[in-house]
C-alpha cells in the first residue's frame, strides 16, 4: 500500500505557516519516498535526503505509514550512507563517466549540471557519491565529487597515490631522456615514481647493474621484472597494493603485458565500456582506470612518445633533480645552473662519479629546452 505526502523545503529552522510542497508516493514498508526514507533509531524519526543541508517538513502522511508523525520535521543532514552508491570515476567519454563502485560494479552516469555550472569537470580517478537510476541498466548521475589528495594535469587524472614507468632493459634499449622527462613531471606535480625495466631475461648483469647505478640517487625505487616469464610479478603488485597508480611507458616494452599479468580483467572491463559507448575499444584512446582488486587502480597513460617540461624557470629544473640536491651547497655561485659556471658542486661529483653522466646529461638537454622555450 502507498501512502501519499507533502514536502516542503525550507532553509531555515522554521517552516513556512503555509506550506507549498509537492506530492511524492511512499512505501510504507520502506518509508521510502522516491528521493528520500524515513528511518527509526530508537525510536526517533530522522530522514535523509538527496539534497544535504535542507529542512523538509512531513505534512499528511496517511496512519498506514507509520514511520512518520503529521507535522514532524525533519533534519536531512547525510545521504551518503543510505542514498549514494561511493565509487570511483575509472573513465570518462562523450560526456558519460563509468563509475566503479566497492560493490565491484560499473554504472554509466551523466553529470548533474550543478558541476558545470560551477566550473567543476568530473576527472578519471574522482572519488564520487552516484545516484542510481536503473539497476539492471546500470546507470546513474553523478551526484557528489569527493575532495581530491591531487590533479594531475597530463595525464588529466585525480587522486594518484604514484606512478609506475615502465621501460625495457633491451629490444627496444631505454630513453634515458625520455624517462627522466617523466622523473621531472612527476617530481613536478609531487608524486612518487618507481622505476620499473622489463625484458630482465634478455639482459646481462652488468647492463641491470649500470641501470641501477644511473637512478641510485633520484628517490624511485628501481625493479627489475620479465613480464613475460612471470618474474618480478610480486614485487610489483606488493607495491601495487592499496594505491591508485598511473602507468607509462613507450611502445614495446612490454606495458600491457605487464598490466595484463597483474590485472587479468582490464581488456574484459574495456570491452564491457566498449559495449556501453558502441564504440571499439582502440577507437580513441583516454585515460582508463583498471580495477586490480580492494581500493588498487591501475591507469594506463595513453601517449608517451614525446614529453614536454611543465612551465618552470630555467632556475627551478635543478630542484626536480633529488641526486643533484646534496652536492648544490658546494656550488661557489649562488643561482648557479651546473653548465658553464666554474666551480660547480654538481660537476665536481659528476667528476667523481657520485652523479651519473646520463643523468646529466638528461639535465642539460633539459636545460637547453627551456632555453629555447624563453626565446618564444
Amino acid at each position: 500500500m502507498v501512502s501519499t505526502a507533502c514536502l516542503c523545503p525550507f532553509s531555515s529552522g522554521t517552516p513556512p505557516s503555509q506550506p507549498v510542497g509537492w506530492n511524492m508516493e511512499a512505501d510504507p514498508g520502506t518509508g521510502a519516498c522516491l528521493s528520500f526514507k524515513i528511518r527509526k533509531f530508537a525510536g526517533e524519526q530522522k530522514a535523509f535526503s538527496l539534497f544535504p543541508g535542507f529542512f523538509y517538513v512531513i505534512l499528511n502522511f496517511r496512519k498506514d505509514c507509520e514511520s512518520a508523525k503529521h507535522g514532524t520535521i525533519l533534519i536531512f543532514n547525510d545521504i551518503k550512507e543510505d542514498f549514494m552508491q561511493k565509487g570511483k570515476i575509472i573513465k570518462g567519454i562523450g560526456g558519460f563517466y563509468y563509475v566503479h563502485t566497492r560493490d565491484n560494479v560499473i554504472y554509466e552516469c551523466r553529470a548533474k549540471g550543478i558541476f558545470r555550472k560551477n566550473g567543476i569537470k568530473p576527472l578519471v580517478g574522482d572519488d564520487v557519491g552516484i545516484e542510481i537510476l536503473d539497476e539492471k541498466e546500470k546507470t546513474g548521475n553523478l551526484m557528489e565529487i569527493l575532495p581530491r589528495k591531487n590533479t594531475l594535469i597530463r595525464p588529466a587524472v585525480a587522486n594518484v597515490d604514484q606512478a609506475l614507468v615502465i621501460f625495457a632493459v633491451n629490444r627496444p634499449k631505454p630513453n634515458f631522456n625520455l624517462l627522466d622527462h617523466f622523473l621531472v613531471m612527476m617530481e613536478y606535480q609531487k608524486v612518487k615514481t618507481v622505476i620499473c625495466f622489463n625484458k630482465e631475461d634478455l639482459s646481462t648483469k652488468e647492463e641491470l647493474e649500470e641501470l641501477q647505478r644511473i637512478y641510485a640517487g633520484c628517490e624511485s625505487q628501481v625493479l627489475f621484472v620479465s613480464a613475460g616469464q612471470e618474474k618480478g610479478m610480486e614485487a610489483v603488485h606488493e607495491i601495487l597494493k592499496g594505491k591508485t597508480t598511473t602507468v607509462a611507458g613507450p611502445s614495446g616494452v612490454g606495458k600491457s603485458t605487464l598490466i595484463n599479468r597483474i590485472c587479468p580483467q582490464a581488456s574484459m572491463e574495456t570491452g564491457e565500456i566498449s559495449r556501453k559507448i558502441d564504440r571499439g575499444k582502440h577507437t580513441t584512446r583516454h585515460s582508463e582506470l583498471f580495477y586490480v582488486e580492494e581500493d588498487t587502480y591501475l591507469m594506463d597513460k595513453p601517449g608517451f612518445s614525446s614529453l614536454m617540461l611543465p612551465e618552470m624557470e630555467k632556475e627551478d629544473l635543478q630542484n626536480y633533480f633529488p641526486d643533484f640536491t646534496p652536492f648544490e651547497p658546494f656550488c661557489r655561485f649562488q643561482g648557479c645552473l651546473h653548465d658553464k659556471e666554474p666551480d660547480c658542486g654538481i660537476k665536481e661529483a659528476l667528476a667523481e662519479g657520485k652523479i651519473s653522466e646520463r643523468r646529466y646529461q638528461s639535465y642539460l638537454e633539459m636545460l637547453e629546452e627551456l632555453k629555447d622555450r624563453r626565446k618564444y
